[in-house]
């Protein structure tokens, strides 16, 4: 079964190793200039996913949440990672100011914290990727249709 039909199935991951293992497969096959929408509550994984992620497209720095930045790049040997935690933003105008577009430069992988919060600005070819917990305390990560 390959990523996109795991994904869509739903997995469920016990680690942060298993979790960086499943983005990082996921890095090697999404086409070039992609958004990838994180949406899930506080403490779900998704700055753990976008860990994998980076690996996946050749990123050797450490790569954290982007809060207070609102987004960091990340040069990887395929492509570059831009990293955006929309939280702090009150509205989709705010990216203009941002001039994040000025740094999508092909090829690149936009992973978006938070994009409820700039739901307007994210592009209709988006992938959106729902990402939970369970009590038990394994991660989950489902792809939308």
């Amino acid at each position: 079964m390959n990523i996109f039909a795991k994904l869509r199935e739903g997995a469920v991951t016990a680690s942060a190793a298993e979790t960086h293992a499943l983005a990082r497969e996921l890095a090697i096959v999404l086409p070039p200039d992609t958004t990838l929408a994180l949406h899930g509550d506080l403490g779900v994984g998704k700055t753990t996913f976008v860990q994998g992620l980076a690996r996946g497209l050749g990123v050797t720095e450490p790569v954290t949440s982007p809060t207070f930045n609102i987004f960091t790049l990340h040069r990887g040997t395929t492509r570059t990672l831009v990293h955006m935690d929309a939280y702090r933003l009150e509205s989709d105008r705010q990216i203009d100011a941002l001039m994040l577009e000025d740094f999508l430069v092909s090829p690149w992988c936009l992973a978006v914290e938070w994009p409820e919060k700039i739901a307007a600005w994210i592009p209709a070819n988006a992938l959106h990727l729902d990402l939970g917990i369970t009590t038990d305390q394994r991660h989950t990560m489902r792809l939308r249709p």
